[in-house]
């Protein structure tokens, strides 16, 4: 596990409501849509995803987080994780049509480490956080012997494309959104690899 230093720190549970709101800018809205989907009668949304940060295993942890912070607090958020080497099955019939599209490019980038969440509060854009986060994904991906870097973006997240594309991330595949109720300005998923 690579060392850090400020303003780079590994998560704890209690940096949950901050990687809440991170993982739903990153995913412009769709973690609070299924959150809500998940929460039980009279449950607050926002408790479902600060409680699903604080978990100590699944993609969504505290555990595989790193923040960078900016005076004091908590300004960025990277969650990743490797990909096993071979991909994971997929059960059409159990999965939901949401989900379907995503599982499907992530299964075309075994072996690489992928940048689930990569997400800046808006008064922090514009700093070079995302970029210093992604040469940190860099960093843990080589020490995992990961085969590059994957991320899965919306169509409709320029901003975010060209930064990707600008360090070295290209577009290999594609599938289209199911929305159900979420409201998105991207039509489609896109998968973008780095390879090392």
């Amino acid at each position: 596990m690579i060392d850090l230093a400020p303003p780079f720190r590994r998560a704890t549970p209690a940096d949950a409501r901050a990687m809440a709101e991170l993982v739903n800018m990153a995913g412009e809205g769709l973690p609070l849509y299924l959150w809500g989907k998940m929460a039980e009668a009279g449950e607050d949304r926002w408790e479902v995803g600060r409680r699903r940060a604080q978990r100590e295993e699944g993609s969504f942890s505290y555990r595989n987080a790193i923040l960078r912070e900016a005076n004091g607090r908590v300004a960025a958020c990277l969650i990743g994780y490797k990909e096993p080497d071979l991909p994971a099955p997929i059960d059409y019939d159990a999965t939901p049509a949401m989900f379907l599209g995503l599982q499907e490019l992530e299964n075309l980038a075994p072996a690489t480490w992928y940048v689930n969440v990569l997400a800046t509060y808006p008064e922090h854009r514009g700093k070079g956080f995302g970029t210093e986060l992604l040469a940190l994904a860099e960093r843990v991906a080589a020490e995992a012997a990961a085969a590059g870097l994957s991320i899965i973006v919306s169509d409709g997240n320029g901003r975010a494309r060209r930064l990707y594309e600008r360090l070295g991330y290209d577009e290999v595949a594609t599938r289209p959104m199911v929305k159900e109720d979420w409201r998105s300005a991207g039509e489609n998923w896109l998968l973008l690899v780095k390879w090392l």
